[in-house]
């Protein structure tokens, strides 16, 4: 400021002095040539670069900074961010070049550390402000969809459709959809969710054939992204099992899907998109284009999701009549109608909904047949034009190696072999298992059905277990197959463990320790056990049935790739051929094992390309 004022003033002295002092300037100016050339330069980018045009309304430039836009269709786009007003710093060259002719050494040098200082902090200011422009990302357009259906991780889980209810919806969000899941408030959810709902509202419903009307409340949870309403109802919903008979379980899903749409229209939350998943949520498509035909839900679509055709809410036609409600002319043959008096509620959703969708392409092709079609295959072949699969996912945060608390040691690909045999010896340790790293260990989580192929291993476990190879067994289901693990387990002492309970932790840890893991299903829709075994680097064992044929590609030999061992008859002498491949690579050839290893780890598991084909379906649907 002061040098400023003092150039100023000095300006006509300058003026006047200018031509007297011409040729002693000149000389000077020769001399100097390149180090005033230079100055000169710095000088005009100084003031190129921190000049910066002033907006005109000066209150919302910061407001304003990197706002995203949205239009109405939903198209995203990063406005780009307005130039930051900055003090324009000018530099008389003209002055500068007097000054520094009449000025002593001592205060040239002066000048020069000033200017020099100056410039470094215009660089500074310059490279805080930079005008970017910001490349425009096009999500398409927005979409909203409600899920409906019978449990989600981590409020109610039995089984895969949980995982499904949680993960797909939360990648959603990220691909620019509104979702909203429906679930039934069970008793059986841990208290320190159900404290954190807030009360959205109630109201009455009638339900039954004779009009009988039914409290409906609505509790809201949200939680990364995503919406949870809970219908909440004490009569239908105070057992501590989601599922407990169909006597019970016929007309509490029946009340559940009336519900979801009546609550919808409460809220009013009209979504483009209903996804409906399994026989718990049939319903909603029926009731859709039925007794809410002329209610503002008539434009949304629907989607009908099979997770296991095995189940399908089959009861009496005369009690389901009665309990739903509806109309006589839905249960005739093409819709709920099955055998000669029974009413199959996944049979009308499929029938009704706009759209149908398995969970892997292989098992859409499957259930077509009369082997895996569990009596619905003509109607499938039927509605065959409306029928795809989408493969699952897994959530890639809950299922990471390399930061799971749940593990005795994290890990990733630069350091999963080494890693692992510490995770295999401290869980030979916990379960009593002899404690040798070099052991070859099979892991198998499962239900314990008949479904699970678990008649083959029941039948090979003696030649399984040859002193080089241990069996780490988790889950529950029928008594023959818990009954027959725990006589493996006393007869073959430290190298065969059976768990005959359901333990998340335990389950990450044998994950985590296992060199291979078992899954030979006799049918298998999906499946998520042999997706997060790669997660973890453990090989799957695999039949070549549904989506494990759609996920794992068996291994190759000669151009030593594939990511897993895979078998193709429901056969136990194929299934034990599959395992002693595994072990062959694993003892003889153990580079080619270790590098399978971690390409399995490196393989995406994750959810980001399914959900993106489920939001092109729901585009297909609601252009």
């Amino acid at each position: 400021m002061v040098c400023d004022v003092f150039l100023l003033n000095c300006k006509g002295y300058y003026k006047m002095s200018e031509k007297k002092e011409e040729k002693k300037t000149k000389s000077k100016t020769v001399k100097n040539g390149k180090a005033e050339s230079a100055l000169k330069t710095a000088e005009k980018k100084t003031t190129r670069k921190t000049t910066v045009k002033k907006t005109s309304k000066p209150a919302e430039t910061e407001a304003a900074m990197a706002e995203v836009m949205v239009d109405a269709d939903g198209k995203v786009s990063k406005s780009v961010m307005p130039e930051r007003k900055t003090r324009t710093v000018k530099t008389a060259s003209k002055t500068s070049k007097i000054a520094k002719e009449e000025k002593p050494e001592a205060e040239k040098k002066v000048r020069k550390t000033v200017k020099a200082v100056k410039v470094k902090k215009a660089e500074e200011v310059s490279a805080e402000a930079p005008v970017v422009e910001e490349p425009v990302v096009d999500l398409g357009p927005r979409r909203s969809v409600a899920f409906i259906g019978s449990e989600c991780y981590p409020f109610v889980k039995t089984g895969g459709l949980a995982d499904v209810m949680y993960a797909l919806p939360k990648e959603l969000v990220k691909q620019n959809c509104d979702v909203k899941v429906i679930l039934p408030r069970y008793k059986c959810i841990p208290w320190k969710y159900q404290e954190k709902m807030v009360y959205k509202g109630e109201f009455y419903m009638d339900l039954f054939a004779d009009g009988r009307q039914f409290y409906v409340g609505i509790m809201e949870y949200e939680w990364d992204g995503v919406v949870y309403d809970f219908i909440d109802n004490e009569e239908f919903f105070a057992s501590g099992n989601p599922y407990t008979n169909m006597v019970d379980d016929i007309p509490k899903f029946c009340y559940f899907a009336k519900a979801a749409l009546s609550a919808l229209l409460y809220l009013d939350w009209i979504p483009d998109i209903i996804h409906c998943h399994d026989w718990q949520a049939a319903l909603v498509p029926v009731y859709l284009h039925t007794l809410f035909e002329n209610t503002a839900l008539a434009n949304s679509k629907t989607i009908m999701t099979v997770h296991n055709l095995r189940f399908q809410g089959i009861y009496d036609l005369g009690s389901v009549r009665y309990w739903s409600g509806l109309p006589d002319y839905v249960f005739n043959k093409d819709a709920l109608k099955v055998n000669y008096n029974d009413a199959n509620m996944l049979k009308g959703g499929l029938a009704y909904a706009n759209m149908i969708t398995t969970v892997s392409s292989t098992y859409a092709g499957e259930i077509q047949t009369e082997f895996y079609g569990e009596g619905l295959d003509a109607h499938l072949r039927y509605h065959s034009g409306k029928l795809s699969g989408i493969v699952n996912g897994i959530d890639c945060d809950i299922w990471n190696p390399s930061t799971d608390q749940r593990i005795y040691t994290n890990y990733d690909t630069e350091d999963v072999i080494e890693k692992k045999k510490a995770n295999k010896r401290a869980l030979q340790e916990e379960l009593g298992l002899q404690v040798d790293d070099s052991k070859f260990v099979i892991g198998l989580i499962s239900r314990l059905t008949n479904q699970k192929g678990l008649d083959l291993v029941n039948a090979i476990v003696p030649q399984m277990i040859d002193g080089n190879t241990q069996l780490v067994v988790l889950g529950t289901g029928d008594a023959n197959y818990e009954d027959s693990f725990r006589y493996y387990e006393g007869a073959y002492k430290g190298e065969v463990c059976s768990n005959i309970m359901y333990d998340e932790d335990r389950a990450h840890r044998i994950y985590a320790a296992s060199d291979a893991l078992l899954v030979p299903s006799l049918f298998e829709p999906c499946g998520l056990t042999q997706l997060i075994a790669m997660r973890y680097g453990t090989l799957p064992i695999v039949r070549e049935t549904g989506g494990l044929k759609d996920t794992v590609e068996p291994y190759n030999m000669y151009e030593d790739s594939g990511n897993g061992f895979t078998f193709d008859g429901y056969d136990a002498g194929l299934l034990l051929d599959a395992i002693n491949r595994a072990k062959t690579l694993y003892f003889e050839y153990r580079d080619s094992f270790d590098k399978m290893v971690v390409r399995d780890m490196q393989k995406d598991v994750s959810w980001e390309k399914s959900a993106a084909q489920y939001r092109d379906l729901y585009l297909r649907l609601k252009p």
